[in-house]
């Protein structure tokens, strides 16, 4: 399957290539040309007919996880966060190092050990380690070097209500949503922008948006959801099961209204379940590629997921399913010499 495959690459940013890999194999029949830049983006234009606008569509293939900083004389591995996650996600949790995958676990001094006060305050990343087993440093460095990135080692599962749990679904959702779209016929000229290094400030779709020069785009993307336990509703950002998410703001971007309530009204009267994502930090490559040259009209078309940013993300495939209606639907509407004002 698709998703599993996805998220069970590692490709931390910087390091995407297993992901770059896997997304160049699923596409290479379906577009005209592929290319690869020079940080590393694939760049994959489907033509459409002339006259009609170009549309970029992004999606990240980075994901967050860990890097190598320092190995201790006991051959413990001191690591620095790639991409923004909770420290109090990191312990015990299985990782792979390195382009071999060596198999580790993050640890820390045992609750047993700890002083009363060190209890009451959750553990920094500086206070873990990742143990492989080694022995020493000379063991460790046999397989691992500085610099190394490291991964979440979890599987892709399917449960409950038609849900998955799986590592990467920010953004390896939008991949998968990306790559379904390309396999069907549009009017426009889609230019399929798979980025790298979202995840430590938008570096990729910020070159390959002015490379590409769109007169619209769309980022797909996998988006905060936090409709749990003992938080108010009115934080909850989106809800699980009730469709892909339209972005109104968030730290990097004003969303134009127009265009949302197109894609939304369109979603609607098909009969796809949508809703918007409601204000608040965080952001994606949409800000970056609205912002590009002369600017450029730009939606974000998200997967909510719960927990995101850690080694079990949480989403919901009919949401998933969703997002990619959406994004389809929009793109057969856009009409002929069609300007899109932000």
């Amino acid at each position: 399957m698709l998703l599993k495959k996805l998220t069970e690459a590692c490709g931390m940013p910087g390091g995407e290539g297993e992901v770059r890999e896997i997304i160049q194999e699923e596409i290479k029949g379906y577009v005209d040309d592929i290319k690869i830049d020079r940080l590393g983006n694939i760049i994959a234009t489907k033509n459409g007919k002339p006259g009609f606008p170009k549309v970029m569509i992004a999606a990240h293939m980075d994901e967050v996880g860990m890097m190598v900083k320092s190995i201790d004389d006991s051959g413990f591995i001191k690591f620095a966060q790639a991409g923004g996650m909770d420290d109090r996600i990191l312990v015990s949790k299985p990782v792979l190092v390195g382009k071999n995958k060596i198999p580790g676990v993050i640890g820390a001094k045992a609750i047993h050990l700890q002083e009363p006060e060190e209890r009451e305050t959750p553990l920094k990343t500086k206070q873990l380690y990742i143990d492989i087993g080694a022995k020493s440093k000379e063991d460790t460095e046999k397989l691992v070097k500085i610099g190394d990135y490291v991964a979440f080692d979890s599987d892709y599962v399917e449960f409950g209500n038609n849900l998955v749990k799986a590592k990467a679904l920010d953004d390896r959702a939008g991949c998968a949503a990306l790559i379904e779209i390309l396999k069907h016929q549009y009017d426009v000229t889609i230019v399929a922008a798979f980025t790298v290094q979202e995840e430590i400030g938008l570096r990729g779709a910020t070159v390959a948006a002015y490379n590409i020069n769109p007169d619209i785009a769309l980022v797909l993307e996998g988006t905060l959801c936090s409709d749990v336990t003992n938080v108010p509703e009115a934080s909850f950002i989106t809800k699980l099961g009730e469709g892909p998410a339209l972005s109104l703001m968030d730290s990097r971007t004003l969303f134009p209204k127009n265009l949302d309530k197109r894609i939304y009204d369109l979603a609607v009267k098909d009969g796809v379940k949508i809703q918007y994502r409601l204000p608040s930090a965080g952001g994606n490559d949409a800000g970056a590629i609205h912002t590009t040259r002369e600017g450029v009209p730009c939606a974000a078309i998200s997967v909510p997921c719960r927990y995101i940013h850690s080694a079990s993300c949480v989403m919901s495939m009919d949401d998933f399913e969703g997002c990619k209606k959406a994004a389809k639907l929009f793109l057969k509407d856009i009409k002929e010499g069609e300007y899109i004002r932000e």
